[in-house]
């Protein structure tokens, strides 16, 4: 069935679906519907295991529903919520940026990702039909036959840290002495907090920005959100509550950062999940950042936390050994890729 053809369905009236204001269509034996605050609990019962217990949606779920620009669309068979995906608009509406893909267990695998994908870029070519371009980052690798569909704008490293609150402050400690003895604190470019917005704003519009930290496919990647760097991007990464910190050697800078404040996963009966994203590719500049960040969470730290730094991929094996030698905050799992994939909705 064709994109049009879905757009077509999705016209129907609730009326015409007997169903209430919040639905948006019907295909396959299902019915779609924006999600809302009641249905909660039905989307966590389907969301077992995604991500390896490192799910951000039961965290942000109640926000996404309410989020300028943002679509979540559920699909129910015969009322049984089985499958969730959504769509932000970014880039001043010309890009969808589709998250949060997930189906009931025992619907995976049976072809049901993609009706509601299909689902969602009809309802999206319709209301927003300036949207041009949608884009994803997905942790896997799917394979040379589902990539073909996609251009792959980049890859990105990621490192990956675990340990408890007791152990993450002498971690800490101990990356702060690393620093001191190699006399890395002192042989490069300070790194310097960026609180006052017009700065940032300045920052993030120099239009060398991008060739000089070597950004992925020409955008940053906030928290698996990939924004090119427009003015309109900046509200909403605005809204993300983040902590910045660039090179401070001048006007030019040649490494930035920024992390998401830590939230609340599923991992391991409830543990933290704490995301770090670094450009640039002076390794120096690297471990500063990683350690500035890591020091500015510690008062937040409770229970077991996972820590993602996302980078370049020649700053991995480094930040890996800059990293090793703690008793109780130790490599999560082997080096992963961020892969960062776009194509026409």
């Amino acid at each position: 069935m064709t994109v049009d053809t879905y757009a077509t369905r999705i016209q129907l009236t609730c009326a015409e679906l007997s169903m209430d204001s919040h639905c948006v269509g019907e295909s396959d034996g299902l019915t779609f519907c924006l999600a809302r605050p009641e249905d909660y609990d039905d989307v966590m019962a389907i969301s077992q295991d995604i991500y390896g217990g490192n799910d951000y949606l039961p965290h942000r779920y109640h926000s996404w529903i309410t989020e300028p620009g943002r679509v979540v669309i559920i699909a129910r068979r015969d009322r049984k919520l089985v499958a969730l995906e959504s769509g932000l608009l970014v880039d001043g509406g010309e890009t969808v940026i589709v998250e949060g893909l997930r189906v009931c267990p025992n619907e995976r695998g049976c072809g049901l990702a993609g009706v509601i994908q299909r689902f969602v870029d009809g309802y999206i070519k319709r209301v927003y039909p300036n949207a041009k371009t949608k884009r994803l980052t997905r942790g896997d690798d799917p394979g040379p036959e589902k990539l073909s569909k996609f251009t792959l704008l980049a890859r990105r490293a990621i490192l990956s840290l675990w340990g408890d609150s007791e152990g993450f402050d002498s971690f800490v400690s101990g990356l702060k002495e690393k620093l001191l003895v190699s006399d890395e604190s002192n042989s490069s470019s300070p790194l310097v907090p960026v609180k006052d917005l017009d700065a940032l704003k300045t920052l993030l519009l120099d239009s060398d920005l991008s060739s000089r930290l070597q950004l992925p496919g020409g955008a940053i990647i906030q928290d698996w959100q990939p924004l090119k760097l427009m003015e309109s991007n900046l509200h909403i990464l605005a809204r993300r509550n983040l902590t910045w910190f660039v090179d401070g050697s001048g006007g030019k800078p040649l490494f930035m950062s920024f992390h998401t404040p830590p939230y609340p996963i599923p991992f391991n009966g409830g543990s933290l999940r704490f995301n770090i994203d670094l450009y640039g590719t002076d390794t120096s500049l690297a471990k500063k950042a990683l350690t500035a960040h890591l020091n500015s969470v510690r008062s937040e730290i409770q229970g077991l936390v996972l820590v993602h730094i996302y980078m370049h991929q020649t700053l991995w094996e480094d930040l890996k050994q800059f990293c090793e030698g703690h008793e109780t905050v130790k490599q999560f799992r082997d080096y992963w890729e961020q892969l960062f994939l776009e194509r026409e909705p």
